[in-house]
């Protein structure tokens, strides 16, 4: 089957793009049936975001425990549930090894 180029339009910013026959030929391969609905560069912003490759504003919540192997206050990234013990993270390390 001999692709050509298309024109569509973005969107996101309403730009014109070309996709490409050899974009087409790409696409046919890996088995997509849809056409790109974004540019290359809203295609790639979307990407960053999603991945969080822009700064994101919200840090995660930490939980302070008391660690199970030393008894010292540390904090963690995740809720504790209270059948399962926490470790520091020098003490987590020494459990693993």
């Amino acid at each position: 089957m001999a692709f050509q180029d298309k024109t569509l339009k973005c969107k996101d910013c309403g730009v014109d793009f070309v996709f490409t026959a050899g974009e087409q030929e790409f696409y046919a391969e890996k088995g997509f049936e849809n056409e790109p609905a974004r540019c290359r560069e809203c295609r790639d912003a979307k990407k960053r975001s999603r991945e969080g490759g822009e700064r994101q504003t919200s840090q995660r919540e930490m939980h302070e425990v008391v660690c199970a192997g030393c008894g010292i206050t540390t904090q963690v990234p995740f809720k504790p549930r209270n059948d399962r013990p926490v470790y520091c993270r020098e003490c987590f390390t020494a459990q693993r090894s």
